[in-house]
């Protein structure tokens, strides 16, 4: 702890920057261009075949994905919810949100850790495990469903290689 707060300015500090930097770092990632989330090189035949028992299995992804809120829109950024079309172009865009989307949770996490610089112990701990438990969900099924994406992607266009 560096800044010596009085507990009530501890609390209200952390009530009020927590959510602060979630909406921030959201807007900010929103704003970036879609550009800077698209990969150069095509996914390796390994990540595309690779079995997704890791998130299935171990995480249960399929359990709680859902449950999750989809906060895209409530920046006015882009709906991963559902799919709202079956195109490549949009699978592609939809797979760079992915990437806006992981980029965001990371930087949500990282800087609410800021937050420690004011926090004694033990609420320091609670702040650590609620970056990880409010980012890291969101991470895994950022990281899943682009995983789906790609093979579908990758997929579609080996079909129509072959078709040509």
């Amino acid at each position: 702890m560096l800044v010596e707060l009085s507990n009530l300015l501890i609390v209200v500090a952390n009530i009020v920057c927590i959510p602060l930097i979630h909406i921030l770092v959201a807007r900010l990632t929103t704003s970036l261009p879609l550009s800077l989330f698209k990969k150069q090189s095509p996914p390796s035949p390994q990540t595309l075949h690779s079995s997704d028992w890791v998130y299935e299995r171990f995480f249960l992804i399929r359990i709680w994905k859902d449950s999750l809120p989809d906060g895209g829109p409530w920046v006015s950024g882009f709906s991963k919810a559902k799919l709202s079309a079956r195109s490549s172009s949009y699978l592609r865009e939809f797979i760079q949100e992915t990437r806006r989307g992981e980029f965001s949770h990371y930087l949500q996490a990282l800087l609410i850790l800021v937050c420690l610089l004011w926090t004694p112990q033990p609420g320091s701990t609670i702040i650590l495990i609620y970056a990880i438990l409010a980012n890291l969900p969101c991470i895994l099924n950022q990281r899943y469903t682009r995983k789906r994406m790609l093979r579908v992607l990758h997929t579609r266009e080996s079909r129509r290689h072959k078709q040509s």
